[in-house]
């Protein structure tokens, strides 16, 4: 049984907190490979102006990736096209010799009852593992994970580990790209003036 870890987002752009999470699932997990997967049109809210386009997108997440053996880009929802669900996704990639894990930050499990497309179905076809983004999360989370558990009759997994506190909106703004993603995607970055970063 491969026991496969799937992590999705926008990945505008992808930086050390999504490999710092994947890298903590697959070790909690003892995950044998995690698939990045960006998404093609969020469903919930729109790309900032002055995004990545999804090839971009892509090719960060491959640069994010590289070198890493049991880490790989998917861009099976950008082939999809339309607005990325996730059940979608865990229908196409569940398959009988696969243990599915879905790698989720505190935002998600907060409102995955509340607004995530067939919530019920996503707790049959894959485990809930979920990382929070501040260390004072915690009990919300446990007490979010119980609350589901009962609602869906799932498997939720509230990971306890040191939250590593980046996010993709600091990167646009200007945030220290040394700081915040690997090298090969900051240069990325500056080569292509992403998020207006001409001069950096």
């Amino acid at each position: 049984m491969t026991r496969l870890g799937l992590m999705g987002g926008t990945f505008n752009p992808p930086h050390y907190g999504h490999l710092h999470a994947a890298s903590c699932a697959r070790e909690d997990l003892q995950l044998d490979r995690v698939l990045f997967i960006p998404t093609n049109l969020p469903p919930h809210k729109q790309l900032p102006a002055g995004s990545a386009t999804a090839a971009q997108r892509c090719e960060m997440v491959r640069l994010l990736t590289q070198g890493l053996p049991w880490a790989e880009l998917s861009d099976i929802e950008i082939e999809r096209g339309g607005a990325s669900y996730t059940i979608d996704t865990l229908r196409q990639l569940t398959a009988p010799d696969r243990h599915l894990f879905l790698i989720i930050g505190t935002d998600m499990l907060l409102s995955f009852d509340r607004v995530w497309r067939s919530a019920g179905e996503i707790c049959q076809l894959c485990t809930l593992a979920v990382y929070a983004r501040d260390a004072d999360e915690q009990q919300l989370l446990n007490e979010k994970k119980h609350s589901i558990e009962q609602k869906f009759q799932a498997d939720v997994r509230v990971m306890e580990r040191a939250p590593f506190p980046v996010s993709s909106t600091e990167i646009r703004s200007g945030g220290d790209l040394e700081r915040l993603v690997p090298p090969a995607v900051a240069e990325y970055i500056r080569e292509n003036q992403l998020y207006d970063r001409k001069n950096l």
